[in-house]
């Protein structure tokens, strides 16, 4: 869906090589300088590379770009910016060629092997800030003064301290973004259904049921692009808001991909 005046970006996955005649054929298409060209096919995940104002404008420089051999995909605002339904799992239990997951409250969600597509694998620097109170006894100058003794008196100082931590979870997708998306959050999962292999650690378990749930579905893909560090052009710390725009341009980057070699078979 766009709207009259809606903005649609057109987005592509980055080169694991840049060639400079290459940069210079793609920068005049996207209007862009041959740096900042180069700037914007770098890095781990799919990036928007350029902006139009309406579907055929960006329609036909995606074309252009894709006879040239570049792999892009159109991306309307309003479909990026959109927040997507979430069915936040608390457990799971792995069957044949399928996954049931459950939340807190009871709820389930069975996703069969031919059902899921995308397993998007996440990590984002977070901090917390906290307001310290310490006590110091410091010198009680003018008392000092007049009885010629050192006197001292209680002070209370505030200070902040921030304590910065790593927030780490997996989003697994369906064929199509219309559908619930199942979010596994590393410090918030029962790891039972790992039974004998359960660890004492979270990042270890998190690692396991990652492996486990691969394992069961091997027909779905796996991206760790959004794993740290992502790149010197991109904050150790994203915002909720560029986490989901991420997280849609891997998902339309893979979606492309799959369309395109479906064809060719």
């Amino acid at each position: 869906m766009v709207a009259g005046n809606e903005i649609v970006h057109l987005a592509s996955a980055p080169l694991a090589k840049l060639d400079e005649e290459f940069v210079q054929k793609i920068a005049p298409v996207i209007g862009k300088s041959p740096y900042e060209t180069r700037l914007r096919l770098t890095g781990k995940i799919p990036k928007i590379i350029a902006n139009y104002s309406s579907m055929q404008a960006a329609q036909f420089a995606a074309e252009s770009l894709r006879q040239m051999g570049l792999t892009v995909f159109v991306a309307p605002d309003f479909d990026l910016r959109k927040p997507p339904q979430l069915f936040r799992t608390y457990s799971l239990k792995l069957e044949p060629q399928a996954v049931v997951f459950n939340d807190r409250a009871g709820q389930s969600k069975r996703m069969e092997a031919g059902e899921l597509f995308l397993i998007v694998s996440i990590k984002n620097q977070k901090h917390k800030e906290t307001e310290v109170t310490t006590t110091k006894r410091k010198l009680n100058v003018p008392v000092t003064l007049l009885t010629g003794l050192p006197v001292t008196k209680k002070v209370q100082e505030k200070s902040r301290s921030v304590a910065y931590y790593v927030e780490s979870f997996l989003r697994l997708y369906g064929k199509t973004l219309a559908e619930p998306v199942v979010q596994i959050n590393q410090d918030n999962f029962d790891y039972s259904f790992l039974g004998t292999e359960m660890a004492k650690s979270s990042p270890a378990n998190y690692l396991a049921a990652i492996r486990k749930i691969r394992d069961a579905i091997p027909q779905a893909i796996y991206d760790d692009g959004l794993t740290e560090p992502l790149g010197a052009n991109m904050p150790a710390t994203m915002t909720q808001d560029a986490i989901e725009a991420n997280c849609k341009l891997i998902f339309w980057y893979h979606q492309t991909v799959n369309k395109a070699t479906t064809l060719q078979i």
